[in-house]
């Protein structure tokens, strides 16, 4: 099966950065326990704008990290897969 990925696009206010941060800690190891991949970038010329990346081997495995997340996944449902381009 082809790997599958999420993303998210989310502003966080400077006041709630250092919260996002830890959040974000806990959502990575939760995602390493289920065998995923969690990226997080921020945009270099506004600080506080994110985009977040999970990816795993399938959608099935994606979905269920998603199931059991410690927040919410907005449009969980959305998820991409790998396309052959050949």
């Amino acid at each position: 099966m082809a790997r599958a990925l999420t993303l998210k696009r989310v502003v966080v206010p400077g006041p709630q950065r250092a919260a996002y941060l830890t959040r974000l800690r806990a959502r990575r190891d939760h995602y390493a326990r289920a065998g995923c991949t969690f990226s997080v970038f921020e945009e270099t010329a506004l600080r506080g704008a994110f985009i977040e990346f999970t990816e795993a081997g399938d959608a099935r495995a994606l979905a269920a990290a998603h199931a059991g997340a410690p927040e919410a996944v907005p449009d969980a449902a959305r998820i991409y897969t790998e396309v052959e381009i050949g």
